[in-house]
């Protein structure tokens, strides 16, 4: 099922590239946690467009083959007490990623735990790595 969902979300991108307020000229990034962060695995692995993602909440051994042609930078977030996807299952998933600029951010919690501060990281990475632009 997530496979195909791969050509909608290219769909996207294309038609947001199309718009003058985006354009075809700016970097893109993903964001995406639990079923968002295997999504984006997916994603990231297959559109060159996007070079940066966050993703994680996600421990799949079957992803590990789609994560390892995934070389953009990568923060990914770990719940240190996720319920659903054991540490040991992420932390190969994490490893399993190709890119040479990959942090690993553990926090303690469950699943839905993920503290808020996450989210300014998040929007500190995606600067770093997308830029900022202004309008005149």
């Amino acid at each position: 099922m997530a496979s195909r969902l791969i050509p909608d979300w290219q769909a996207t991108l294309d038609a947001l590239q199309e718009l003058g307020s985006v354009g075809d000229s700016q970097p893109v990034g993903y964001y995406g946690l639990s079923q968002g962060g295997e999504m984006g695995i997916r994603l990231a692995a297959a559109e060159p467009r996007i070079t940066a993602a966050v993703l994680g909440l996600i421990g799949s051994d079957w992803l590990t083959g789609i994560a390892a042609r995934i070389t953009i930078p990568v923060e990914f977030v770990l719940q240190w007490d996720d319920e659903g996807h054991p540490r040991d299952s992420v932390m190969r998933l994490f490893d399993a990623l190709g890119s040479a600029e990959k942090t690993l951010h553990a926090n303690p919690g469950s699943h839905v735990a993920v503290p808020s501060f996450e989210i300014d990281s998040s929007v500190r990475f995606f600067a770093r790595h997308l830029g900022t632009t202004s309008s005149s």
